[in-house]
């Protein structure tokens, strides 16, 4: 099922978005670093090039020299004038709409991306890819034990042990349910075998069809979308996935090319978890890195930071992630105070986010980053 454009809310007045944005501006941005963050993160107004993100509303309002220096970092192409003023003019709107996302989630750090000149309705067809179910968030009727929560780190991160490979690329192309079946099924063999092996999201986008066991509509279709649930049950009946060497990645779904006789890992099983984030931190603790759907409004236009906002849908879930870890002190203004965070792997390439990752408020449900976690289990 491709993915559907949500609905936004009612847009705030754009005087009264920029207002708020450069008053926002002056408070968490003065300085270089936010406190306890780290000082790699770049805002709205501290860029490797600060003429590409200068403040005042010639910046926010988006001058085509601003849109000339995003097409020049970017390596933008367009076929013709009439292609480059429709990308100008959803460039310039974009800038707003950062403006926007700053004022309803001030502890995050919002700007210029990769994808400014890609309306919303673009970006959620060529970059999420998360088929939604009717259901109750596509989970089957099994979930994961209860575990023990008490005893559990302040600061917990996959990433350190060894257990995750670089930040991958899914391109113009809705497959980041493969992108996060990958992920999850990496580190589950690592912890198995202790060796960690960058796994083929092509075989998943070239080879899974099946269909959610409840919402038969909601099918793997490339890069038309998937669920993580349903690659699962693939990779199952299939009899495991290719690595990245035998079968790399192409962001276009093509021919099937599985050959079973170089299958990589098997799976032997998958469970869903509950939406108690406590739960989901036990169980990422013991299991490794899990498969997350979320709600990727917000994501657009992220530079950095923890994305804590005000306002952000829990049930509808678009784009597939890579849960690797949690901290306990992220910086935060309007809730005064430190509160933890989700560590996020995506898969937009290392130029986006936090060196390709995204970290998001813990205990809150954030945009339903609790309402589609699972883990899977491989054979060693």
């Amino acid at each position: 099922m491709t993915p559907q454009t949500s609905r936004r809310w009612k847009p705030i007045p754009v005087i009264f978005t920029i207002l708020i944005h450069i008053s926002i501006l002056s408070v968490c941005c003065g300085s270089t670093d936010l406190p306890g963050e780290e000082s790699n993160i770049f805002r709205v107004t501290d860029s490797p090039n600060r003429k590409f993100l200068k403040i005042g509303l010639d910046h926010l309002l988006g001058t085509e020299d601003n849109f000339k220096l995003f097409v020049q970092k970017y390596n933008k192409e367009y076929a013709d004038s009439e292609e480059y003023a429709h990308r100008l003019g959803v460039f310039a709107a974009n800038l707003v709409r950062a403006a926007e996302h700053q004022a309803l989630d001030p502890t995050a750090i919002h700007g210029i991306t990769p994808f400014m000149d890609l309306t919303e309705e673009e970006f959620q067809r060529m970059y999420t890819g998360v088929s939604m179910p009717g259901g109750l968030d596509g989970r089957p009727d099994h979930e994961e034990e209860v575990m023990d929560t008490s005893g559990l780190p302040e600061y917990f991160d996959w990433r350190e042990k060894g257990a995750v490979t670089d930040v991958k690329m899914q391109g113009a192309c809705g497959s980041c349910w493969a992108f996060s079946t990958t992920g999850a099924v990496e580190g589950a063999h690592f912890i198995a075998t202790g060796k960690l092996l960058n796994l083929s999201e092509q075989q998943l986008v070239d080879c899974d069809d099946i269909c959610d066991e409840k919402e038969k509509e909601a099918c793997d279709k490339g890069c038309g979308g998937g669920l993580m649930t349903n690659a699962y049950r693939y990779l199952i009946k299939a009899g495991g996935l290719q690595d990245e060497a035998s079968y790399p990645y192409t962001g276009k779904k093509g021919e099937c090319k599985f050959d079973p006789e170089k299958v990589a890992v098997r799976v032997a099983n998958f469970s869903t978890i509950s939406l108690d984030e406590n739960q989901i931190a036990a169980h990422l603790v013991q299991h490794g890195p899990l498969a997350v759907g979320l709600n990727a409004v917000f994501m657009q236009t992220y530079l950095g930071g923890v994305s804590c906002p005000l306002i952000c849908g829990k049930k509808w879930i678009n784009h597939g992630v890579l849960l690797v870890g949690y901290g306990s002190r992220g910086f935060s203004i309007l809730r005064f105070g430190y509160r933890p965070y989700w560590i996020i792997k995506n898969s937009w390439g290392e130029h986006w986010g936090e060196a390709g990752y995204y970290r998001v408020c813990r205990g809150y449900g954030m945009c339903g980053v609790n309402r589609m976690v699972s883990a899977v289990v491989t054979t060693a």
